[in-house]
């Protein structure tokens, strides 16, 4: 796990595969969305983009896990029984994304990758949305 988690500033050695998703979902800002593709690559694919997905269904209270979405722009908690039914996407909305009559958000427009004040080293030049 080490090799993969250098990706991340610090220490990650004693940091669990769901504890690098939070880390990393917890600097998304309000209103910025990631896919759950997105993390995963983001953390050198350590999990699954599903395994992602579970990670946040059990995430800590502090962590804003409505800010990951499928590859679609769509909110995935919909299919899921212990989920209020649109509850991704009243969050999102509160945080001022809008979404089209057919229930996606604009990747391109919304998507963050990373940018100023991430913790990340990957070598990569990034610029803000």
């Amino acid at each position: 796990m080490a090799n993969r988690g250098n990706r991340l500033h610090g220490d990650v050695s004693e940091l669990s595969a769901f504890q690098l998703v939070y880390r990393l979902v917890r600097q998304i800002p309000p209103g910025r969305v990631m896919t759950y593709g997105q993390v995963s690559a983001r953390l050198g694919h350590l999990l699954s983009p599903a395994a992602v997905g579970w990670a946040l269904h059990v995430c800590p209270a502090d962590v804003p896990w409505h800010r990951v979405v499928n590859a679609q722009g769509r909110c995935s908690t919909e299919r899921l029984p212990d989920f209020p039914p649109g509850l991704q996407r009243r969050l999102l909305e509160a945080e001022g994304v809008v979404f089209d009559p057919q229930g996606r958000l604009d990747l391109a427009y919304y998507a963050w990758d990373g940018g100023a004040g991430a913790s990340f080293d990957d070598g990569k030049e990034r610029q803000g949305p």
